[in-house]
């Protein structure tokens, strides 16, 4: 049975290990994170890529039977499919209304929407739509506004990520003995630095 690694081995090991984990989860997530650096500069500074949103409007006309049913049970799933298909729309139903005449719903995704109206004595609908531009995509996805879940994965893979780039770079100026010092003073003033700017915000 081998013995146990030792402490000096241990302590000649951790900072290859911290290194190579450093290196390749900074290289795995540098897309993310430059993605999400670009979009905080988007976001921080809304007047330098205003842009002005493109609207357009449509008409037509679906089955009224999904609007008066015998049962009295609305085709929610179907009048929302179809209505999908016939305007490629995107995003999800975020409210679905109803009354003695009109059905209204709204489709909701990054930077883009669509409000429908719908007789429901006719089937007769009209749609309108509007679009905020790319900077705004990708601020809303930044922010994960109006995403799937799959899009919340993504930003939780990210934070993760980030983690470990930032606990694998303090592990390994932990081993090198000329900079540590250096390195954690630097820290300490940015985080110094930080605080006061974050209370100076608050007030």
């Amino acid at each position: 049975m081998p013995a146990p690694d030792s402490p000096s081995r241990w302590s000649r090991r951790a900072p290859a290990i911290a290194r190579w984990l450093h290196l390749y989860i900074s290289f795995a997530s540098c897309a993310l994170v430059l993605f999400f650096s670009i979009t905080g500069l988007t976001l921080n500074h809304p007047d330098w890529f205003s842009s002005t949103p493109t609207e357009s409007s449509a008409s037509g006309s679906l089955n009224p039977a999904w609007l008066t049913p015998p049962d009295e049970r609305v085709a929610r799933l179907e009048i929302a499919e179809f209505l999908r298909h016939q305007h490629h729309l995107s995003g999800t139903v975020a409210d679905f209304r109803l009354d003695d005449e009109v059905c209204s719903l709204s489709f909701k995704g990054p930077a883009s929407s669509a409000d429908i109206s719908i007789q429901r004595a006719s089937g007769s609908y009209e749609i309108n739509t509007s679009s905020m531009g790319l900077v705004a995509l990708l601020n809303d996805l930044h922010k994960g506004r109006d995403t799937p879940k799959s899009w919340s994965l993504v930003i939780d893979a990210s934070a993760i990520l980030l983690i470990l780039v930032s606990l694998s770079g303090i592990i390994l100026v932990l081993w090198m003995k000329r900079r540590r010092s250096s390195a954690f003073f630097l820290a300490a003033i940015a985080t110094i630095l930080s605080i006061i700017a974050a209370t100076l915000a608050t007030r």
